[in-house]
């Protein structure tokens, strides 16, 4: 865990999340402060990315039970080979908030040519490629579809980089150096440890059959997304947009989602299909609270998330 002053600092960075309001450390409670301790304690940080859900308790659970158990806790794969996968989602996702975070994680596990590899946008090996056991093959699955979700929610809710948007650019090679350091694990965190954040679910996520803990996590946070009161319309209109999508981008247009009256189910469209074309127009027009808002985005980037790895058998790739 990060020294004293620093977690007060990285704190401090929930300030630039758009749209809405995220729990303060001091003022969280019950599930909310249950998670905040233990993602400060077991990622290094209070990521944005993870508490920026706290205004939906529940979204919150779902959203670190799924980034602990695939990237943090120990398992079948290295956390590097992980990160890899972490960072070619993001980046085949147009998310450089992501890439950037997930690109100093590499560089402290010594994985520095990957990391500009992947931010250049050139090739690198495939975790996915080769011999893999089926509980490694579904722990790698589980990072992507992982970061097929949260790419979506960061691209609506942060911006580009990781780093405030005060630090000049004289300190940022330097704060992303100590960025990377408090990635770095430092210990291996057990697996499974956070399934008591989420009641049971129906444990039938088929790629992930072998590795019973990916399994589990993925089954509990399914149905925690499952029960939100996102409205009927948003989930049949993204549900039937999704069966036929090929996961390839829209193009810089929105007039795709023109043809839909409610503004709720054109948001929910863009951040499916193109969340970084997200904007303070689509939001504002939504009208939705802060606990509605993570909501809807949350449940529809699961069900992007969950449409993406079906595709295909490399899901960093795709």
């Amino acid at each position: 865990m990060a020294p004293a002053l620093v977690r007060l600092a990285l704190r401090r960075v929930l300030r630039e999340v758009r749209y809405v309001r995220p729990v303060p450390y001091g003022r969280a409670t019950g599930l909310v402060r249950d998670v905040y301790r233990r993602l400060e304690r077991e990622f290094g940080m209070l990521a944005p990315p993870v508490a920026l859900h706290s205004p939906s308790p529940t979204v919150l659970a779902a959203s670190w039970v799924m980034l602990r158990e695939s990237l943090v806790a120990a398992g079948a794969t290295s956390r590097a080979d992980r990160e890899v996968v972490a960072t070619l989602v993001s980046r085949a996702n147009s998310c450089p908030y992501c890439v950037e975070v997930h690109g100093m994680a590499l560089d402290s596990l010594g994985r520095s040519s990957e990391a500009s590899a992947i931010a250049d946008g050139r090739p690198v090996a495939d975790p996915f490629a080769g011999a893999l056991s089926v509980a490694a093959r579904a722990e790698l699955t589980a990072v992507a579809f992982t970061f097929h979700y949260l790419n979506r929610v960061v691209s609506v809710f942060l911006g580009p980089s990781p780093l405030p948007s005060n630090v000049p650019d004289s300190a940022r090679s330097k704060a992303k150096t100590v960025l990377g350091r408090l990635l770095r694990p430092a210990s291996a965190a057990l697996p499974g440890e956070s399934l008591d954040l989420l009641p049971a679910g129906s444990r039938d996520f088929s790629w992930a059959a072998g590795n019973p803990i990916m399994e589990d996590a993925f089954s509990r946070a399914a149905s925690a997304f499952a029960s939100l009161a996102v409205p009927s319309e948003v989930r049949e209109v993204v549900a039937r947009e999704l069966s036929t999508w090929d996961g390839s981008a829209p193009g810089l247009s929105r007039s795709w989602v023109d043809a839909f009256d409610d503004p709720a189910v054109r948001l929910a469209l863009v951040v499916a299909k193109a969340p970084y074309q997200v904007d303070d127009a689509l939001v504002t027009a939504a009208g939705l609270g802060d606990r509605e808002l993570v909501e809807l985005v949350g449940w529809t980037s699961f069900a992007a998330a969950a449409h993406r790895v079906s595709l295909s058998s490399s899901p960093s790739t795709t």
